[in-house]
């Protein structure tokens, strides 16, 4: 365990305060993340908690040990919303007998799921340490991994579930401290749109652990009759399976403090007679598109795998890498506008970084140290990136010729980030495409123009030299990268 880990500050939203970290096991530092529900491609809006917890696993494998970490992000692979897609996509062939819904269901979340973890990659976000399917953990295992049924019948058996209206419901009134997390007292709660308001309810709160399934709906055999889990009760399964009933961190966005969080405590607490799920809990801020709340209504609804392969967005592609550093540019509590001027602002920036770092020829053993005790500080991502900065000029005025030990750092903290460390690349036809915009405007004297795109390709590391062609005499211009 490294001495830095001693400094590390997370927020816990549970307490409402920054707290300094104090891992149950500094020999296996356990932490959970709710990942996708793969019923279409992940939004941009997805990609915040990938990358935002993603930081967090690599600081936390430098502090204790690669190791001696573990990070689960699971993906949600039963729902009513997949059910309805499966049946879209699939319903000719479901209907002929050709294919099942269960297998038509399969069929769509491989296909998401697939998709998915191509995008991730492509953000420059590691592997977790597991990655488990819901659809694996409904029923009892061979493995004896906790599993949803089972955890629904410890806490009927405790006191804590009912049976009702087809239905087995958790009883909110069976938790005294319900609500710690959202800061909702029951009393004060009132049906909202994701509270079902039912007559078999006990209370309007009370949320399902398992809910019948017709004919035509995916199913598993259950003491209360052939249904489905619940949304809640995935995540205390999948997390107990994998982390044990009590573990240091759970994370998610902003969005999921209720109900979903809020329920997992109350069903892991319960079933397992524990005063706590998960000892620091983690959200990430919302996210906005160009000030607008992102809705596919308002046509600002981006997917990850567009912004990546399309020209939906400021009319081109955007590298994973930028969207990544546009997204840590941002603290992670903070709301953040996504824009193209952000984009536009990471990618300069991560080009300037990269210049400077390639002049070593190969990355420092160590991490800068302000680099880490930034990223100790709550994730102060914008602390660490004014340090890189640093380390870029300091790169740049390097004039000797031993060795370059601030692009050294430079390219070691980068690596450490999750951005390539290769050699800067220049896009090709996007430097031809503004060479000739260029010479259209010097042949209409709009020289300020002109001279804009000379200066932002210059900005980009790419010299420009005009002369003269010698047989036709015509302007033209070349170009060459400056280091």
């Amino acid at each position: 365990m490294s001495d830095a880990s001693k400094g590390l500050s997370l927020y816990n939203t549970l307490t409402r305060a920054k707290e300094r970290f104090i891992p149950i096991d500094p020999q296996n530092v356990r932490m959970y993340v709710c990942g996708p529900t793969v019923y279409d491609f992940a939004h941009i809006g997805n990609a915040r908690p990938a990358i935002v917890f993603d930081v967090l696993f690599r600081l936390l494998r430098q502090l204790y040990g690669e190791s001696h970490v573990t990070y689960v992000r699971n993906i949600t692979d039963v729902d009513d919303k997949i059910n309805a897609r499966a049946l879209r996509d699939f319903g000719g062939e479901i209907a002929a007998g050709k294919l099942s819904l269960n297998d038509a269901i399969r069929k769509v979340t491989e296909k998401t799921a697939d998709q998915y973890h191509k995008d991730v990659a492509a953000l420059g976000c590691l592997q977790p340490t597991y990655e488990p399917r819901a659809t694996e953990f409904v029923a009892p295992r061979a493995d004896g991994k906790a599993d949803m049924l089972s955890l629904i019948a410890q806490l009927i058996e405790r006191g804590h579930a009912y049976v009702a209206g087809g239905e087995v419901l958790f009883d909110t009134a069976s938790m005294p401290d319900y609500g710690e997390l959202s800061k909702r007292n029951l009393d004060e709660q009132q049906a909202g749109a994701r509270i079902a308001v039912d007559a078999h309810k006990k209370n309007p709160g009370d949320f399902v652990l398992w809910k019948l399934s017709s004919p035509e709906e995916p199913g598993w055999e259950s003491p209360w009759g052939r249904g489905r889990p619940g949304w809640h009760i995935e995540c205390s399964a999948m997390s107990a399976a994998y982390l044990g009933e009590v573990f240091d961190i759970h994370g998610g966005g902003l969005d999921l403090i209720f109900p979903h969080h809020e329920n997992e405590i109350a069903q892991s607490r319960c079933a397992h007679g524990t005063k706590v799920m998960a000892n620091v809990w983690m959200h990430n801020g919302f996210l906005q598109v160009e000030g607008q709340k992102m809705s596919k209504s308002l046509g600002n609804f981006y997917s990850i795998h567009e912004l990546l392969e399309t020209d939906t967005f400021g009319g081109r592609t955007w590298p994973g890498e930028v969207l990544r550093l546009a997204m840590l540019m941002t603290h992670y509590r903070e709301p953040i506008d996504f824009s193209v001027r952000k984009l536009e602002e990471a990618e300069n920036t991560l080009r300037k970084w990269k210049r400077a770092a390639d002049l070593a020829p190969a990355a420092a053993e160590d991490l800068p140290a302000e680099v880490v005790e930034a990223l100790s500080d709550d994730l102060a991502t914008y602390a660490a990136f004014q340090r890189l900065t640093q380390l870029a000029g300091e790169a740049i005025e390097f004039s000797s010729d031993g060795e370059n030990a601030a692009a050294a750092a430079l390219k070691a903290a980068l690596a450490f980030l999750g951005f390539d460390v290769g050699a800067a690349k220049v896009d090709e036809t996007a430097v031809a495409k503004a060479i000739a915009r260029r010479l259209e405007l010097i042949a209409q004297k709009s020289w300020t123009e002109a001279d804009r795109i000379r200066d932002e390709l210059l900005a980009q590391g790419v010299q420009l030299k005009d002369g003269k062609d010698p047989a036709t005499g015509e302007r033209v211009t070349t170009w060459e990268i400056k280091r």
